[in-house]
C-alpha cells in the first residue's frame, strides 16, 4: 500500500520537472532524461560519492542514539542530573551547530571525524530531549507493578524504558535526520573531494549543470533510503503501536 503513494508523487515530481524544463528552456535545467542517462553512465561514481556521505550519516547515528539515548535516560531518572543537563540542552540546543565546524576542523581535523562530529552534534540534543521527555511520561505505577514482581534493573530497562522511548526516539531520527543531511552536504564543501554534497557543489562550480542534477538526484534518494530504513527498524522494534 505504502509503495503507490510513494510511485505517484515520483511520477508527479517527473512530469513537473519536465514541464519545467519546456518552459524555462535554459541549459542550467537539464530534463529528467538527460539527468537520468547521466546518473545511468556515471553509476559507479555516484555511488561512490553517495556511499562516504551514507558512511558518515549512519556513524554519526549509531552513536548519537547510544550517547543520547543514555543521557536522556538517565536525565529522566536521576533529579539532580536533570537540573544539571536541562538548562544545559536549552542553551546550547537552538546555536546552530554548523557555526561549530571550524572548531571541529581545528580540534579533529579535516576529515571524517570533523563531518561525523557535526551530524552527530545535531543528532544529540534531539535525541537526548525526546528520550527524556519519554521517560519522564512513564506513569510512576508501572514502575511499582513490575519492581512488585521481583524485576531486575536490567528488565525494567528492558521491558518498560526502552518500549516508552522508541517511538519518539524514531520520530526525532527522521526530524533529525534531513536536517544532518543538509549540514552534511555543506560541511562536504570543506577540505574534502569525496561525498555528495561536494560532488554537487564541484559540478555546479563547473557549470555542469546535467551532473549537479544528477547529484541532487542522488542525494534525495539517499534521504529516502535513510527514511525507509528507519520505518523498517521501526516495524520490527516496535511491534505495539
Amino acid at each position: 500500500m505504502k509503495k503507490q503513494p510513494f510511485l505517484y508523487s515520483l511520477i508527479l515530481i517527473l512530469i513537473l520537472w519536465q514541464v519545467s524544463t519546456w518552459v524555462v528552456q535554459k541549459n542550467f535545467l537539464p530534463s529528467p532524461v538527460v539527468t537520468v542517462q547521466y546518473m545511468a553512465t556515471h553509476l559507479l561514481l555516484l555511488l561512490k560519492h553517495m556511499s562516504i556521505s551514507l558512511y558518515r550519516i549512519l556513524v554519526a547515528i549509531v552513536i548519537t542514539v547510544f550517547l543520547g539515548s543514555m543521557v536522556g535516560i538517565v536525565t529522566a531518572r536521576n533529579e539532580i542530573v536533570d537540573c544539571a543537563m536541562t538548562p544545559l540542552l536549552y542553551t546550547l540546543y537552538p546555536v546552530p551547530k554548523i557555526a561549530f565546524l571550524p572548531l571541529l576542523m581545528l580540534f579533529l581535523g579535516l576529515g571524517d571525524a570533523s563531518k561525523i562530529t557535526l551530524v552527530a552534534l545535531i543528532l544529540f540534543f534531539q535525541i537526548v530531549i525526546s528520550v527524556r521527555d519519554s521517560v519522564k511520561a512513564i506513569h510512576p505505577s508501572y514502575f511499582i507493578s513490575i519492581q512488585s514482581l521481583g524485576a531486575t534493573r536490567t528488565q525494567i530497562y528492558r521491558h518498560v524504558i526502552l518500549p516508552a522511548i522508541l517511538p519518539s526516539l524514531f520520530t526525532s531520527l527522521r526530524i533529525s535526520v534531513g536536517t544532518s543531511i543538509s549540514v552534511l552536504f555543506f560541511a562536504e564543501n570543506f577540505a574534502t573531494q569525496y561525498g555528495i554534497g561536494f560532488f554537487i557543489m564541484d559540478s555546479w562550480l563547473k557549470l555542469d549543470y546535467i551532473s549537479m542534477f544528477a547529484g541532487i538526484v542522488t542525494i534525495s534518494f539517499m534521504g529516502s533510503a535513510l527514511f525507509s530504513l528507519l520505518d523498517l527498524f521501526e516495524s520490527k522494534l516496535c511491534r505495539w503501536s
